[in-house]
């Protein structure tokens, strides 16, 4: 047994200190981003902003909607083949930058299959993939990575989750282009409750893009974000890209049906390794296992186009708190403050 006993925060923990600036307007900020990745080589353009592969957000709808904008989606597993191959055959004629739509897949022989059948009806069109496990500590799954790197070398692969600087330096070495960081911080996930197993999310960006730069890699914040300045300070910790869950939950392009309760509409929304998620795809909750998600109703919130002016808003904001004219020089003038336990409680997750 060992007790680390540095601290490590939240984004509730901090807030960012503004400085000196010379931009007059929002719309000096440019929060594109560009980045050549280190093992497919690829070049990516665009704002690093990724829809989750939750069934409910990860969806061809979804990925249709965030395109016109810049933004990326990360499909969620459950798609048909024939959906997949119909889609990713879409992006070869989209005028937009879809085409950093990632296939998302875990690491059990059948999601292998399923991606090389895909893989050969789109004769290796597809660029970007996303393999996604809840604990990327296991030495399969870092197996995984290399086999996929070894046998589709061309691609841009996301590998997670991690939350230490050493495996994410591993996964990298491994053939990842970018690590997905976050273990128990998203809102439906009941991982650290289930299982006393996480690391508060700001200090694991941190300390997981200090390991990933030092190797030519990217890290994704996957999870925790709940208002546009979460993004903000994710970005200002070293985050190359960021999922979102929750904050795209609820909108037309998600999934599920819109239902009324006491005057008002919402759609459901649950994790994916919850009961309600299980039951749907896997028949139920194995024996040797328990939930770690939970369903929760969100708010019916219309199209998604509404809540991503908000959040862009946001972070093109907090760029110019701090004299920030691109994103990319945001983590190089964030000074981070920590806060009081009694100003948390006054502005809670904000």
């Amino acid at each position: 047994m060992h007790i680390e006993e540095s601290v490590k925060l939240d984004f509730k923990d901090v807030l960012i200190r503004p400085k000196r600036s010379t931009l007059t307007s929002r719309l000096e900020v440019d929060i594109r981003r560009e980045f050549l990745f280190h093992h497919s080589r690829q070049t990516y353009r665009g704002i690093p902003i990724i829809a989750s592969n939750m069934d409910s957000t990860g969806t061809i709808e979804m990925a249709h909607a965030l395109a016109p904008h810049q933004l990326s989606a990360a499909l969620h597993k459950h798609h048909s083949t024939d959906d997949l191959v119909a889609f990713f055959q879409s992006l070869q004629h989209s005028a937009h930058a879809a085409s950093t739509a990632f296939y998302s897949m875990g690491i059990s022989p059948s999601d292998y299959d399923k991606f090389t059948a895909v893989m050969a009806r789109l004769d290796n069109a597809i660029e970007y993939v996303c393999i996604d496990v809840a604990n990327g500590y296991t030495e399969g799954f870092i197996n995984f990575v290399k086999k996929v790197r070894k046998e589709f070398p061309h691609l841009t692969i996301m590998a997670g989750n991690v939350v230490t600087g050493d495996i994410t330096e591993e996964l990298i070495l491994a053939g990842a282009d970018i690590v997905k960081v976050g273990i128990g911080p998203g809102s439906v996930c009941t991982t650290r409750k289930m299982t006393g197993v996480g690391y508060p999310q700001l200090s694991a960006v941190i300390e997981c893009a200090d390991a990933a730069h030092g190797l030519g890699g990217q890290i994704c914040a996957d999870g925790g974000c709940a208002v546009p300045g979460d993004l903000a300070k994710a970005f200002g910790g070293g985050a190359d890209f960021i999922m979102l869950g929750g904050m795209l939950a609820g909108h037309d392009e998600c999934a599920g049906e819109v239902v009324e309760r006491e005057g008002k509409k919402y759609k459901c929304f649950y994790g994916m390794s919850s009961r309600a998620a299980m039951e749907k795809y896997a028949g139920g909750v194995a024996d040797y296992r328990a939930a770690e998600g939970k369903e929760v109703l969100v708010e019916y919130r219309g199209p998604v186009v509404n809540t991503l002016q908000e959040i862009l808003g946001g972070v093109r904001s907090a760029c110019t708190y701090v004299g920030a004219h691109k994103l990319k020089e945001l983590t190089k003038r964030t000074t981070f403050i920590r806060v009081t336990q009694q100003l948390n409680e006054v502005f809670g997750k904000s």
